[in-house]
């Protein structure tokens, strides 16, 4: 049977991204804005300097770890542009902008940048789709219900409390992140420019360490590595988590068009520039979707034409508060959780703590 919205059918959906897609050209929103970037990068960089001539100054002083919350920070901006030079939005050329990633990605935020591309290549292509949306995988937290069922012992009881510890385990996500991309690069996949990310991530590594312990005694160099990294974790998991958690789920044989795809799997953040600022354009999540290599200053105003067209086509457009996703995201995770088995625990009771 053929699917309708309340206005039309699903051809007729379709046809909106077409539409869109028109509007957005001829308003030439999907121009660069090379000079908009480059204040971005030269703040950052200023930003770094005082970090490091902060640490010179402070000399073996435990307000040492400020510093390193403040280089989270900064490091999570670093991300954000490396990001934005996946998607073709910084620079004019796909190798340039792989180039200006791979430096920004490996050797500045420590992460291989075609571990990234890969997986989130494939997260754009079906995002929320079970079986083919690598950020719905089971990892440390079930993002299924399925998943979750499977988990016992320590891992069940975790899951079941997932919700509420979402923010205490991201704490955990720069480490898990470093280390799964540099697992990766030694692993025996194909990957891009393997012997360039390794010597990048050693030459980084080696500075950003050599430097800390030059600096700092051990104890205080070490809590100040940890506090950097757990900042920069709960700074990128927060910024990411409220874009698709708690939407919905695509079945893994489910064929949606492109713009219900990615219009139905996606939450904007409201907030203007601010929220821009402080997520790096992912507050527009749904924009960024229907349109990848658009550039961070765009995406306010095709906002605007991509709520007309939902409107007009009856699609959902999801946008809430800051506050009120996390909400959503935590809900949503204790739903899911509840699924972990217990294997202390009757089947029966087991049925009925579920009703």
């Amino acid at each position: 049977m053929r699917s309708t919205t309340a206005t039309g059918t699903r051809s007729d959906v379709a046809a909106s991204y077409t539409r869109i897609s028109r509007l957005v050209k001829s308003e030439n929103l999907l121009a660069r804005t090379r000079g908009f970037y480059a204040i971005v990068a030269a703040a950052l960089v200023a930003a770094t300097a005082a970090d490091v001539v902060g640490m010179v100054l402070l000399g073996h002083s435990w307000f040492q770890l400020i510093l390193a919350g403040v280089l989270g920070l900064i490091l999570t901006q670093f991300a954000f542009l490396a990001h934005e030079a996946s998607h073709r939005q910084v620079l004019g050329s796909g190798p340039a902008n792989d180039r200006l990633g791979r430096f920004l990605g490996t050797f500045v935020v420590g992460m291989s940048y075609a571990w990234w591309m890969n997986k989130h290549s494939r997260h754009h292509a079906n995002p929320n789709q079970v079986g083919k949306d690598p950020d719905i995988d089971v990892d440390t937290i079930s993002f299924l219900e399925e998943d979750a069922a499977k988990r016992t012992g320590l891992m069940a009881w975790l899951t079941r409390r997932q919700g509420y510890l979402f923010f205490p385990l991201l704490s955990l996500e720069g480490v898990n992140l470093h280390w799964t991309s540099v697992r990766m690069l030694f692993g025996h996949g194909e990957v891009k420019r393997r012997k360039t990310e390794i010597a990048l991530i050693a030459v980084r590594f080696g500075l950003y360490l050599g430097a800390l312990f030059v600096l700092l005694p051990p104890g205080m160099a070490a809590a100040f590595l940890g506090v950097q990294l757990a900042v920069f974790g709960i700074y990128m998991g927060a910024s990411f988590a409220p874009n698709h958690k708690g939407m919905p789920i695509i079945p893994a044989e489910l064929k949606l068009d492109f713009f219900s795809k990615q219009v139905l799997t996606s939450r904007n953040i409201r907030g203007g520039w601010w929220a821009t600022l402080l997520f790096g354009g992912l507050n527009y999540q749904v924009e960024h979707h229907l349109f990848p290599s658009m550039a961070r200053p765009h995406l306010a105003r095709a906002r605007l034409i991509v709520r007309e067209q939902c409107a007009e086509q009856s699609v959902p457009y999801t946008e809430t508060s800051l506050v009120r996703s996390y909400a959503i995201v935590i809900a949503y995770l204790n739903r899911v959780g509840l699924q972990a088995r217990d294997p202390f625990v009757c089947p029966v009771v087991a049925q009925f703590r579920r009703v």
